[in-house]
């Protein structure tokens, strides 16, 4: 049995088929925080995730009406985001640093230091990931994605994301040891 909130997507995604901007923009409003957080945790640049997540959203209304269903319209808009941000990638030559969230409140000057450090340790072994150790990465810890929804998105088996994940997590690890 479908849920409210699922008939209410399958209703908009009908109408947006049809050709309802409206209905197409309820889906982008209700999606984009999520495919912008995507975009930025690949690309680790706001204005690039900003463009990057626009594009997805032009490539989805395009293509709307080849849009099969098989899948949530969640899951295709992080497969055509992340695709997106795939080829941008792999045409960079050097990847930007990912944006600091913020810290804790009120830590003292020594916790802002060794917070900063590993932070920025972090993010560097994150940087340093292939485009699709990456991707596979960010899918599965940051947006908490199952193994068989990466592998629809990244187009690969759910074996392949698994060993992408455990060398992004090995490497991510090993890169850690020496902060603490």
């Amino acid at each position: 049995m479908e849920s409210e909130t699922g008939a209410g997507e399958a209703g908009l995604l009908s109408k947006a088929r049809d050709g309802d901007l409206d209905a197409f923009d309820t889906l982008v409003r209700a999606h984009s925080a999520a495919v912008y957080r995507v975009a930025l945790r690949l690309l680790g640049d706001a204005g690039d995730a900003e463009d990057a997540a626009q594009e997805a959203f032009l490539q989805a209304w395009r293509s709307l009406r080849r849009f099969r269903g098989d899948s949530s319209f969640a899951t295709w808009m992080y497969r055509i985001v992340t695709n997106r941000c795939l080829n941008a990638l792999r045409a960079r030559r050097e990847t930007a640093p990912l944006e600091d969230e913020g810290a804790s409140p009120a830590p003292g000057p020594e916790q802002v230091v060794v917070a900063r450090s590993e932070f920025a340790v972090l993010r560097q072994a994150i940087d340093d990931l292939t485009p699709g150790q990456r991707a596979a990465l960010v899918l599965r810890e940051f947006e908490g994605c199952t193994y068989e929804e990466i592998a629809e998105i990244l187009d690969l088996s759910v074996p392949a994301v698994k060993s992408r994940l455990h060398r992004a997590r090995v490497e991510v690890l090993d890169a850690m040891q020496g902060v603490r």
